[in-house]
């Protein structure tokens, strides 16, 4: 069975930086397509980034194009979101997801996922 799960979440003020990570067990991540998402209250989940098997592929939504590097360790069976120019909009709690298609920025293409870390964004 595959679990995965984020670490990383906390209090950072607007402008910081963050790096969030996922720990995978039960299954090599190198057959899995991986993303992140995040979900603010009241909001529904939205995508963030997402990267292929191999890692040379990425994509990322407009929101945090630019600031925001999604990576992935096959052989730690790790994957990481590095946060930086943090802004308050960035507050939610973000997920990792995995999906054994191919890379995608829809919610419902993904078939396994972690419980979640918070990020709040605050002065």
């Amino acid at each position: 069975q595959v679990r995965l799960t984020e670490s990383g979440g906390g209090l950072v003020q607007p402008g910081g930086s963050l790096r969030l990570s996922c720990e995978v067990s039960g299954r090599s991540i190198s057959i899995y397509s991986m993303g992140w998402f995040r979900q603010a209250p009241g909001k529904e989940r939205e995508f963030v980034a997402a990267i292929n098997r191999s890692g040379g592929s990425t994509i990322y939504s407009d929101s945090v194009m630019g600031r925001f590097a999604i990576s992935r360790d096959n052989v730690k069976n790790m994957i990481y979101l590095g946060m930086s120019s943090l802004k308050v909009e960035d507050t939610a709690i973000y997920y990792c997801a995995a999906n054994m298609r191919y890379i995608s920025r829809t919610v419902e293409h993904y078939d396994y996922w972690g419980p979640g870390t918070q990020v709040t964004v605050s002065s």
